[in-house]
């Protein structure tokens, strides 16, 4: 993929911010549970959830076809091209940037840190690949966590509307559970071998490892909160009593 892409791949990226932008707007439209009318601390975390669940459901899936229909490019990961994946990282690059404005201009930065290291993280890391055209395979593999955010972003929102059906939240909490690590622990491992061992540790191999390390200790740290609130409520610290409504990560 050569310079040429970059301009048509830049307009591609503005228009998946608008996309986003627009899906925001639907989101305003619809109603939602009475646990988060009452409570106007959850107002946004309600959109933002479910404009991240859109973003869940087609990336995810996007990426799950993309190299179910195309298995061949697992083979080189470094230099594996389709056109596909290409307009998947990019369409997930605009929800990435679209993400970070919401925090910022909603005033959730302090309670959203770590989604704005997260996603300084993969819009650095796409928009590298989107000029030299390497390393695309890899980002789609990444993307594939996106199948597992799909239930967490549900738990998320069960928790937040207080939903009265518990039978419905424990089924959730285990297909979370293997979704994770099917989908975000073995992907992460597979390819933190693969960088480690095959890609030079120079240049753009030594940003996107280094990217790829850093990813692996917060997913870990994510991983470590979802065990302790779902699996292991009496490990839990510091949580009893605290007002999370504002705060978009999984801490509870």
């Amino acid at each position: 993929m050569g310079p040429g892409w970059r301009a048509p791949s830049a307009a591609l990226v503005a228009g998946s911010v608008a996309i986003f932008a627009g899906l925001r707007r639907v989101a305003l439209a619809l109603p939602r549970p009475a646990a988060v009318r009452s409570r106007p601390g959850r107002a946004w975390r309600w959109l933002n959830l479910l404009v991240s669940f859109a973003h869940s459901v087609l990336a995810g899936l996007w990426a799950l076809f993309s190299l179910w229909h195309a298995p061949e490019l697992l083979s080189d990961i470094q230099d594996g091209y389709s056109v596909s994946g290409h307009l998947l990282v990019c369409f997930s690059s605009g929800y990435f940037i679209h993400d970070t404005l919401d925090i910022i201009f909603n005033h959730q930065s302090r309670s959203s840190w770590e989604y704005l290291v997260h996603h300084a993280m993969a819009i650095s890391a796409f928009v590298s690949l989107i000029i030299t055209g390497r390393f695309l395979v890899a980002a789609m593999l990444l993307l594939l966590v996106e199948v597992s955010n799909i239930f967490l972003t549900i738990r998320m929102l069960l928790k937040m509307s207080n939903v009265p059906s518990p039978a419905l939240y424990e089924a959730n909490k285990y297909v979370n559970l293997v979704m994770y690590f099917a989908f975000r622990l073995a992907p992460q491992a597979y390819l933190t071998w693969y960088f480690l061992r095959y890609v030079e540790v120079q240049g753009q191999g030594a940003f996107l490892t280094a990217n790829l390390l850093l990813l692996d200790a917060m997913i870990l740290m994510y991983f470590s909160r979802l065990l302790r609130s779902d699996f292991f409520p009496s490990l839990r610290k510091g949580s009893a009593g605290r007002d999370v409504d504002g705060e978009k990560f999984l801490i509870d």
